[in-house]
């Protein structure tokens, strides 16, 4: 698509690469796994969205009738995620609820796009990986001035496989962006986890006994920071890293699930040296 191996057949000589401008979307604002992989990779409305709006600096440099869709992945991966047909409409008209952020982009404080999918290219969403080359280049490139290589053009778009419970350990950051069957089995299991703060190496013990399971506590210190526990609260919230101590039996009850953490909280004395209150 981006490289001149599949421009091969009649079908892709049909259009000229000065047509065409290269995106790759991985924005730093993302909040909560609403990034521009999550929003391709879960709801691709929103990810169309996310893309229609621009700044209107990037005018000039997104002017062409074609825009090549790459997202970056968390491994770091360039992923293409479509072509699109681009016409520039102007400055948005309307107060527009922002997919990847809290709040709203302000009529008349950017400039909106109508974006078509062609559907000429969409055997190869979520299949073609590229090199993009130095991470400093810039996200918007002309594809008749940037040869990329493929690296890879996968049988079908797959999600990394989940670890299992006792070996997934991640960044609150990364487990918010995890894909939605990892989300299910959090969901689905209880027991014991360990929060570790990459700045000043102080653990914390937990526990997830309730509906949700780890899912829900996880998701209460994304969102807030601490999930309303006094050591957590005296201090700056952290992109804490996150792993499972022990997994519940599915007969456990709440108070089985208490003792083990008390057990934890003993075993890493995470209350004399760590982040614990009770």
């Amino acid at each position: 698509i981006v490289s001149r191996q599949l421009y091969h057949t009649t079908q892709y000589r049909a259009i000229a690469l000065a047509d065409v401008r290269l995106l790759r979307h991985k924005d730093q604002r993302a909040q909560r796994g609403r990034g521009p992989y999550e929003l391709y990779r879960d709801n691709r409305p929103e990810f169309e969205s996310y893309q229609s709006t621009q700044d209107v600096k990037n005018r000039a440099r997104l002017a062409a009738p074609l825009w090549a869709s790459f997202v970056g992945t968390p491994r770091g991966e360039t992923l293409f995620a479509g072509i699109y047909r681009a016409r520039y409409i102007g400055l948005l008209r309307s107060d527009k609820k922002k997919p990847h952020v809290d709040g709203f982009d302000l009529a008349g404080s950017c400039d909106e796009y109508e974006l078509a999918l062609d559907e000429r290219f969409t055997e190869f969403d979520g299949r073609l990986v590229i090199d993009w080359g130095d991470g400093k280049r810039s996200w918007i490139q002309r594809a008749d001035q940037q040869e990329k290589k493929i690296i890879e053009l996968r049988t079908e778009f797959r999600e990394p496989d989940f670890p299992g419970y006792l070996h997934l350990v991640g960044s609150l950051s990364e487990i918010a962006r995890a894909p939605r069957s990892w989300i299910v089995a959090l969901i689905a299991c209880r027991g014991v986890y360990l929060l570790t703060c990459p700045k000043t190496r102080e653990q914390y013990v937990g526990s997830a006994a309730g509906e949700g399971g780890f899912w829900q506590r996880w998701k209460d210190y994304m969102e807030n920071g601490h999930g309303n526990h006094l050591g957590l609260q005296s201090r700056d919230p952290s992109d804490y890293q996150v792993s499972i101590l022990e997994v519940a039996g599915s007969s456990a009850t709440c108070e089985d699930i208490l003792q083990a953490e008390s057990l934890w909280k003993r075993k890493l004395q995470s209350r004399e040296m760590g982040l614990n209150r009770n």
